[in-house]
Formats: C-alpha cells, sequence, structure tokens
C-alpha cells in the first residue's frame, strides 16, 4: 500500500483509509434477475436452481444493468452462501484464490459492484441504497432460498455492515476485515485539521472526495451511526501492522481513530468480537489468508446453528 513518492502514498492509503479508493491495489453468459413473466412455473424454478449452485462467473441482469458475478463450491445443505463484497478500488478478480480456498468447504460467491471489475458502469451518484438493491438481487441469484453470512474488506465491510441490519431475514452472519469506519469523514477530519501541510492535505483530500462520490463506482458513503442486525455471529478482524503510521506527524493518531472505528462495529451485534492480525497491512485476506478464512468458516458454523 505505500508508494514511492508523496502523491502516490497519499493515494494509496487514501485507498486504504477511505475503502473506496483510487487504484485497486471465462467469457460471461446473461440471466435475467427474475425470470420473465412467460416462463412456467417449473421453468423459473429450475433456472433458479441451476443459478444458484452454478461455478465460474456469469453477467447477471439487474433493472437493466449487468452485474459481474462469481460462485466456487456447492451449496452444503443447513450452512449458509458466503458472500464476498470487495474493497474499493478492486473487484471479483482481487478476491479470485480468497474465494477459491472457500469454496473447497461452503458455497462461496462475490460480485463486482457497479463500477467496478466488468460490471456496468452506475448511471450517476450512488447511494448506499442503490447499491443494497444490487446486492439483494445478486444474493437472491447466487444464494436462492439459503441464508447468507456477508464477508467484507475495507468499503466492502462497510457495505455489508449498512446493509444487514435491514436483511436480518438474510443476512445471517457478518465477517468484516479492516471495514471502513462507520464515521470516516469526521475521523479523518478529526485527525487531520485543515491546518495540515505536505501529504497528510493529499490523504484528508482524495479521502474525502472519494466519500462523496468522486470514484469510479460514484457511491457515496456518509457517516452513520452503526444499527444493530440483532444477535447474528460477527467477527471484526483489524490490521495489526501500523501502516497508516507512513503519514507524517499524523500517523499514529490515525491508526488510533482505525482502531477506534473498527471498535465501533461491534455494536452491529450482540454476538460480535474483535480481533488482529498481526502480520496483516490492509489486505488482511492477502497477508493472512488463515486468519481471514478460519473467521468465516466460525462464523458460517455459528449461522448454521
Amino acid at each position: 500500500m505505500i508508494r514511492h513518492h508523496r502523491a502516490s502514498t497519499a493515494i494509496a492509503l487514501a485507498c486504504a483509509v477511505a475503502g473506496a479508493g483510487l487504484v485497486g491495489c471465462e467469457e460471461a453468459s446473461t440471466a435475467d434477475s427474475k425470470p420473465s413473466a412467460s416462463a412456467s412455473a417449473a421453468g423459473g424454478a429450475d433456472e433458479a436452481a441451476e443459478m444458484a449452485s452454478f461455478t465460474g462467473t456469469k453477467k447477471i441482469k439487474v433493472e437493466g444493468r449487468s452485474v459481474n458475478v462469481s460462485c466456487s463450491g456447492s451449496p452444503v445443505e443447513g450452512r449458509p452462501v458466503v458472500v464476498l463484497l470487495h474493497g474499493g478500488g478492486d473487484g471479483l478478480d482481487k478476491l479470485a484464490g480468497f474465494q477459491k480456498t472457500l469454496g473447497e468447504k461452503d458455497r462461496t460467491c462475490s460480485y463486482d459492484r457497479l463500477g467496478a471489475g466488468a460490471s456496468d458502469q452506475p448511471d450517476g451518484p450512488q447511494t448506499l441504497e442503490d447499491g443494497g438493491k444490487v446486492l439483494t438481487a445478486v444474493l437472491d441469484q447466487v444464494a436462492g432460498d439459503a441464508p447468507v453470512v456477508l464477508a467484507g474488506h475495507s468499503l466492502g465491510g462497510l457495505i455489508a455492515a449498512r446493509y444487514a441490519p435491514d436483511h436480518q431475514d438474510k443476512v445471517k452472519g457478518l465477517v468484516l476485515m479492516d471495514a471502513t469506519s462507520p464515521t470516516q469523514s469526521a475521523d479523518l477530519s478529526k485527525e487531520i485539521p485543515e491546518s495540515a501541510t505536505g501529504m497528510a492535505v493529499d490523504l484528508r483530500e482524495q479521502t474525502l472526495a472519494i466519500l462523496r462520490g468522486e470514484s469510479p463506482e460514484k457511491l457515496v458513503v456518509p457517516d452513520g451511526e452503526v444499527r444493530s442486525a440483532g444477535n447474528i455471529p460477527v467477527e471484526v478482524i483489524q490490521h495489526g501492522k501500523q501502516y497508516l503510521a507512513a503519514v507524517p506527524e499524523y500517523g499514529p493518531d490515525l491508526e488510533r481513530a482505525w482502531s477506534d472505528g473498527q471498535q465501533k462495529w461491534l455494536a452491529i451485534s450482540g454476538d460480535s468480537e474483535l480481533s488482529t492480525a498481526g502480520n496483516s497491512e490492509h489486505y488482511i485476506y492477502v497477508d493472512e489468508p488463515d486468519v481471514a478464512v478460519a473467521a468465516i468458516e466460525r462464523v458460517v458454523s455459528k449461522a448454521a446453528g
């Protein structure tokens, strides 16, 4: 995440801090998000069953937009489907190896959000509610009637945590891997004041712009309170290597604020736990995949009851 010149370092750190970065550090077939009215009940059921068990990569249609999805592994009776949410500036390709490993035990899927990877571009600025509609359509197709565990990295973690409280009938567990803080804009504005100079200014300005929707996803990410998703199992994993300390003068405070943000996410459930991946920077599932895999498998097992 740390690069060789001041500007590129600030951009790389903005990717991490915002979770909606500027850099992301099989031929598809098409399926409609809903069966056509002319499809027979049996045909629609067969199509849904096929979609909920396919492996590989497909393009699906969501409200007229093409969304790229990928799945590994077969459905396991009694166990939720794992759905991975990538960080900002990334796509499902970044998660491919991680998804394959998880798919050896549980059906695991991922998707490119609009404006990311091989999915269509959004028509304009997106809200979290807009993104939630796309996620719902993806879950309906790749998981069918099965419950899901959402595992999100960075911005993907924030999206998963914002989505779960309104979809407790479907989301039965969460794993948040260095998720963007629920109060990221306020945190950054507080820790890097207007009087700051140098790299810190670049970091603050670029990150706040990203959170206002000035990124390929055009996703506007406002600060907000952490809402409860009930007592579903939740594991929050934070990075252990203090890479944000690379920001002169303000680095230690940024690290503290990031850790505070991870603590805030614990309020999402009465059954939440926080752990630290000691040998990881921001990309925990890349630096310490075994840690992330173990956390997801624990949450899936708890959710399966």
